[in-house]
């Protein structure tokens, strides 16, 4: 039987999957178990170059550093916000650039990840909405994130959770998203992060809801309305896919475990959709769910005209919420004077300042 030719020169070995590893070291004429052992230096000890390889002889290091690569993000930035959360500004190959929001909380360290440069969507509180959609990122571009954040973790720091809230519709790059999510819980050859840190969430594809189940990890809806009149206007596009009966469906189809609930993320926009008629509504669309409800007020960006909600309004809409036996939690979003907050990511409008906010307004 010919031997097959070997792998192109430079494959970038981060953009393998396992079975594409496998066939990689196939080519070379190597045993089967160097793909894994490959992706291992790859993702758990975050090698940079093949070099770092050590448990390969120098021979097969030579070999596979003359077709292979460890195509690594090359240029980050970081801004650190006043509450102590950073925002890593990551340039792509075709230069391009992705964010990524590291927020500390308690005993927790988050890390938020974005999945598209720019969106499909329109959600009109949304800055990244704004972009329009560059491009899908590789499952590779995904996870790079969490290796080049872990990379720059101070001493003592340890990431606890993902989320997928970051720049982008997961759901509209499944594929990418799914492939990401395996390389990042694998706990042989993988990150080895829990798929029950990690949470997706979605402004409601309906149809692909069932998909994320079986990735093991949780979901989080973006809701934000209580009608479709009010969501046609928050987020047009969505609401013309997936109305708003057609998602609440889908979500009391969604299958759950007894101890997994599903979260409703709701943005409060001042006189839009904060008002008791629409707590006493949320409340009933949401009857019978298992689920908790994450409030969040908007997060302010140049150029929007809507604006966050007094804290008295908030308070008030969590506690309708409440007398309905619902969990209800206030997001303390963090980053906004750094655009790094839920709603903040992606392009400033040309001649605005960078910075959301000033230092008083940070604490309001």
């Amino acid at each position: 039987m010919p031997r097959l030719p070997p792998p192109p020169p430079h494959t970038n070995l981060l953009s393998l999957d396992l079975k594409a590893a496998e066939q990689f070291v196939r080519d070379l004429g190597w045993p089967q178990y160097r793909a894994r052992q490959t992706l291992r230096w790859i993702y758990r000890k975050r090698a940079r170059s093949v070099e770092q390889m050590t448990d390969l002889s120098q021979e097969e290091r030579r070999r596979l550093d003359a077709v292979g690569r460890i195509g690594r993000f090359d240029h980050c930035d970081v801004m650190r916000s006043m509450d102590g959360s950073r925002k890593f500004l990551m340039r792509l190959d075709d230069g391009l650039l992705v964010e990524s929001v590291l927020i500390p909380e308690s005993r927790w360290l988050t890390l938020c990840l974005s999945t598209q440069v720019g969106c499909t969507l329109d959600c009109g509180f949304c800055l990244t909405g704004r972009m329009g959609l560059k491009r899908n990122l590789n499952a590779h571009e995904i996870v790079d994130q969490v290796l080049t954040v872990q990379d720059r973790l101070e001493p003592g720091e340890t990431l606890t959770n993902l989320v997928l809230m970051g720049m982008g519709e997961p759901l509209a790059n499944l594929d990418a998203v799914s492939e990401a999510i395996t390389r990042l819980t694998n706990t042989t050859w993988g990150v080895g992060i829990s798929a029950r840190r990690i949470t997706l969430s979605t402004a409601g594809l309906a149809t692909r809801l069932k998909e994320v189940a079986a990735l093991g990890i949780n979901l989080a809806v973006s809701l934000n309305a209580t009608s479709n009149e009010q969501r046609n206007r928050l987020m047009p596009a969505i609401n013309r896919m997936h109305p708003l009966e057609e998602l609440l469906n889908a979500c009391r189809a969604y299958p759950l475990s007894p101890r997994r609930r599903l979260t409703f993320e709701y943005v409060l926009l001042a006189g839009i959709n904060d008002t008791e008629q629409d707590a006493r509504r949320l409340a009933k669309l949401l009857t019978g769910m298992q689920c908790k409800v994450n409030l969040i007020p908007f997060n302010e960006f140049p150029g929007t005209p809507y604006r966050r909600p007094e804290e008295a309004t908030v308070l008030h809409f969590q506690s309708i919420l409440k007398r309905a036996a619902f969990d209800v939690f206030i997001r303390n979003s963090k980053g906004r004077d750094v655009l790094g907050a839920c709603g903040q990511l992606g392009q400033v409008p040309p001649g605005r300042p960078a910075a959301a906010l000033t230092l008083a307004e940070i604490g309001c």
